[in-house]
């Protein structure tokens, strides 16, 4: 049986829907939809600003070995999100100043890590957004004990498949089926849109409990209450 497992490199998801997607705040998708999303100790490295989307490229690396993933940086194209399942290690970093520069020069966007990093300061130069579960000193090495490429995987669990489309902004990360996009697209959009007018007639002088009708729910139970 082969150590090493490769899938093939997905399709890009269209640039049109991700550029759509990027006007819209992941918790504003959190109002109306609750799967897929990652697991809230994966936080970024640093501030990221705005929605970040694009193309999920799966890796999956056990205990102390990173070979795969170095594998992976020939395959990693502009508009990609590496997406990195450690298959249950917490302790050792797989991802450093590094691997992250050489993500960054093949146009990844971001990474999605189910484990601690190292060299936060590095990657923060690098200026590649990086989600883990926190910086460990403790570094994988070249163990040529095998790993999966662009296959199923499950990172911060949710399961990711290859190609997928992946959200990601201050708030969190989102793992969208392409055959789920447009309908949450189309959902997002409407509300995200509403949340801006709202932001807007506050900002005129409207009162918040007024345009959501917290107000009028209080009043109604404080006049049945009299």
């Amino acid at each position: 049986m082969d150590k090493y497992k490769i899938g093939p490199v997905p399709t890009p998801v269209d640039s049109v829907l991700t550029e759509r997607f990027t006007t819209i705040e992941i918790a504003t998708i959190g109002h109306f939809r609750h799967r897929g999303f990652v697991r809230s100790n994966l936080r970024p490295l640093a501030p990221v600003l705005g929605t970040l989307a694009g193309t999920a490229i799966t890796v999956a690396i056990p205990g102390t070995d990173s070979t795969m993933l170095h594998h992976a940086m020939s395959v990693v194209r502009p508009g990609d999100v590496v997406v990195i399942d450690r298959l249950g290690d917490v302790r050792h970093a797989c991802l450093g100043g590094g691997v992250a520069f050489a993500a960054k020069t093949a146009g990844a966007i971001a990474v999605v890590l189910d484990g601690p990093c190292t060299d936060p300061d590095e990657i923060v130069e690098v200026g590649l957004p990086v989600f883990c579960t926190g910086v460990s000193p403790i570094t994988t090495r070249l163990n040529d004990l095998g790993g999966a490429l662009n296959l199923p995987i499950s990172c911060g669990g949710v399961p990711v498949i290859p190609g997928d489309l992946v959200l990601l902004d201050g708030c969190g990360i989102l793992i969208l089926p392409l055959d789920e996009a447009q309908e949450v697209l189309d959902e997002g959009a409407a509300r995200q849109a509403r949340a801006n007018r709202n932001r807007a007639r506050i900002a005129a002088g409207e009162k918040l409990g007024d345009l959501s009708g917290a107000s009028r729910l209080v009043e109604h139970s404080l006049n049945i209450a009299e």
